[in-house]
């Protein structure tokens, strides 16, 4: 007589990952998960996991939580399962969630995503990818944003400034710092997306902005989506010409600031400028 666990097949594409037999003839299917401590210890850790947000107590659930602890008090994937806000018909927004993180390697790998990426993991469309870039985005802007009198005044000042919006990007871009006669921000600006080169980065323009805007000085900076912010000769060879351009148009190039996730190279720094 043939055993009823003989045949059982694993179906095809199911969400919920591997099916594993198990004692008395049924089976239990497990679902990777990022764990939901990650936000505290900052490790990424996949885990087996077989509870969903149906079995989780009211009070459990990403949003209840939310109410009644604050943010601070829910992992990465609880938080974005509330940003999420709904999941499909057959998964809830914590399994939905629990897979972006795991395919993005965590909530730093999410700050690198595109769209296209994000609509790639199975259960996320184009209404979920932007929700989530929009809290990314949000997110870089809150830290980023300077109080009225913020002073750069050195290195480590701008970086700290500039890393947590520019730091972590997956295409490369140019920007400028202004910044008035006692080195606070005036306004910070992008001029290009995409390949640094001498086009896209013109010291015409840098300083055409740079002008319109009153500053005493500038920093400019841009970021290497490769992580690696040592600069290239094309990197150097403009900030030769933008520190030429500023002596006469009489605004100081106070610093180039090569960003890549969380470290920084600057040309000050180094005795370049």
């Amino acid at each position: 007589m043939r055993s009823a666990s003989i045949g059982r097949k694993r179906r095809s594409g199911s969400p919920d990952g591997p099916t594993s037999s198990h004692a008395g003839g049924g089976s239990r299917r497990f679902r990777q998960r990022v764990c939901s401590t990650i936000g505290r210890c900052g490790t990424h850790v996949v885990c087996a996991c077989r509870v969903s947000v149906r079995q989780l107590a009211l009070h459990d659930r990403p949003r209840e939580k939310l109410r009644r602890l604050g943010p601070a008090g829910l992992g990465d994937n609880e938080l974005l399962a509330a940003v999420l806000g709904h999941g499909s018909q057959n998964e809830s927004a914590l399994d939905i969630a629990n897979r972006v993180l795991f395919h993005a390697g965590g909530v730093h790998g999410l700050t690198r995503a595109l769209e296209g990426q994000l609509q790639g993991v199975a259960g996320v469309g184009p209404a979920m990818s932007a929700r989530i870039m929009a809290a990314i985005e949000l997110g870089r802007r809150t830290l980023a944003l300077p109080d009225a009198r913020t002073r750069l005044g050195g290195p480590r000042d701008v970086a700290r400034y500039l890393l947590p919006r520019y730091g972590a990007r997956s295409v490369e871009q140019f920007g400028v710092v202004q910044l008035d006669a006692r080195q606070r921000v005036l306004l910070t600006a992008l001029l290009s997306v995409g390949t640094l080169d001498e086009t896209l980065a013109h010291p015409r323009e840098v300083f055409r902005m740079a002008t319109a805007g009153g500053a005493a000085a500038i920093v400019v900076f841009h970021n290497h989506p490769s992580g690696d912010p040592t600069p290239s000769e094309d990197d150097v060879a403009l900030t030769a010409r933008l520190v030429e351009a500023g002596a006469i148009m009489g605004i100081d190039v106070l610093d180039h600031m090569v960003l890549a996730d969380a470290c920084y190279y600057s040309f000050k720094e180094h005795g370049r400028l």
